[in-house]
């Protein structure tokens, strides 16, 4: 087998095999296959597209090039979530004790963040005393006897992606649909669990811009999983401006409290809702989505999901009294309005440029090498839709200097106030084939 003939086999519109397409990936990550003819091949692949089982095939040729978790000691339906990425995006926090609270397993393994603010370790991190790193015999145990449990990536896992991602950011590849399915759900499923609810982003804050892009992908990778045994659902959701309305680490802790609580942004309360409606459906744990999400709001109402929330936290050596006392969590210096500079109704919040907003107080990283901040940060006042008067606060700046003129411009430049503006649709549509 020679990869050039493949190359002009996938050139030509055919199909590949599943044979050709793991003597691709491993040759590829092994190195006996060079960057120039792994480039050839991503760019046939990106105008030819690829069928859904060659979708599925390229995805476990990734998954089999490293490691992957056995979660099999864990008792029940270990159901994963994961996001295409946002900016305020707190929905893990959330999830994760809201849906263990209903007996739902919740393995997590999360990042750290690279962008606008950091990851879901990061952002846990601003608990004091938290800690990720546990080996794997304490993370299963933990899961089967509490229920929940959040640690960092560990392993080789799909070094394939590693070697591809970074190719296709250098080749024009990066938008190639079945490249992005592949890549996010051979992490998915290296991961160990059983069904995976997926939130696909669309707007100007997400890396599909367009429904058409979002619908595409999502489907994509919902037939993924399911071709590999993974079932699998989906849900469009808006990022053309930010989810709730904190912006940084400590800040979104605070707001995940308040959602468990009850009082929490109707953006994030409705997204966690249908999410995990997703994960109890998946779970068996319910019939129906209207019938799971009764479940989750049951467990807000009564406490008991704030409650899997401080038992989570102690567990993995966190002061769990911040339930109580979020201003135990770590607390910005100053605090500064940006006011409305006239009346009307907001129009637009550039949901991107917020993020680099907060990013320049620190609340995010550039490089990996970046420290965070994990006091600081942006609070939202005002969303799409809201009247506003001069002189209104739009933000609360949270920062640890005084001089902000660069992130009060950003925010300025972000924020559109109009005669008229109208919220967007939260929920685009849910994909369940």
């Amino acid at each position: 087998m020679r990869i050039v003939d493949l190359i002009a086999k996938k050139r030509d519109g055919k199909e590949l095999s599943a044979q050709e397409i793991e003597f691709f990936v491993k040759g590829y990550t092994d190195g006996a296959i060079p960057d120039y003819q792994a480039s050839a091949m991503m760019m046939a692949i990106y105008f030819q597209d690829m069928t859904d089982r060659e979708c599925a095939d390229l995805t476990m040729a990734m998954v089999n090039s490293g490691d992957t978790i056995d979660l099999s000691a864990i008792d029940g339906i270990k159901v994963d979530k994961h996001s295409t990425g946002g900016v305020g995006d707190t929905t893990t926090l959330v999830l994760a004790p809201l849906v263990a609270a209903l007996d739902i397993p919740v393995a997590k393994m999360s990042g750290r963040g690279l962008g606008h603010t950091g990851g879901t370790l990061d952002k846990l991190e601003s608990v004091k005393g938290f800690h990720i790193e546990i080996n794997k015999d304490e993370f299963i145990d933990l899961v089967n006897r509490h229920k929940v449990a959040v640690i960092g990536q560990s392993g080789n896992l799909t070094p394939a992606d590693k070697k591809m991602y970074a190719l296709r950011d250098v080749t024009g590849t990066v938008n190639s649909i079945p490249l992005i399915a592949s890549s996010i759900m051979s992490k998915k499923i290296a991961a160990g669990s059983d069904a995976i609810v997926l939130d696909v982003k669309t707007g100007a804050g997400a890396f599909m811009k367009t429904d058409e892009d979002a619908i595409e992908l999502a489907k994509s990778m919902v037939r993924i999983g399911n071709n590999v045994g993974r079932h699998t659902m989906a849900v469009i959701s808006d990022m053309s401006q930010p989810l709730g309305f904190a912006i940084g680490n400590a800040l979104e802790v605070q707001e995940a409290i308040d959602t468990l609580k009850g009082k929490g942004p109707a953006d994030l309360t409705e997204l966690t809702l249908v999410l995990g409606s997703q994960m109890v459906v998946l779970a068996k744990k319910a019939k129906n989505l209207e019938e799971a999400r009764q479940m989750l709001l049951e467990v807000i109402n009564n406490g008991k999901a704030l409650d899997k929330f401080r038992e989570f936290l102690a567990n993995q050596g966190g002061d769990a009294s911040v339930v109580d006392h979020p201003e135990r969590l770590p607390q910005a210096k100053f605090k500064i309005e940006v006011p409305a500079k006239t009346s009307g109704v907001v129009a637009n919040i550039i949901a991107d440029e917020i993020g680099v907003a907060a990013m320049l107080l620190g609340a995010g990283r550039a490089t990996k090498e970046d420290d965070i901040d994990l006091a600081v940060g942006l609070m939202l006042h005002k969303k799409v839709g809201d009247s506003v008067q001069l002189g209104d606060a739009l933000v609360t700046i949270y920062a640890n200097r005084e001089e902000v003129s660069s992130v009060m411009e950003k925010i300025y430049s972000s924020i559109e106030i109009a005669e008229r503006g109208q919220a967007p649709k939260l929920i685009h549509t849910v994909i369940t084939q």
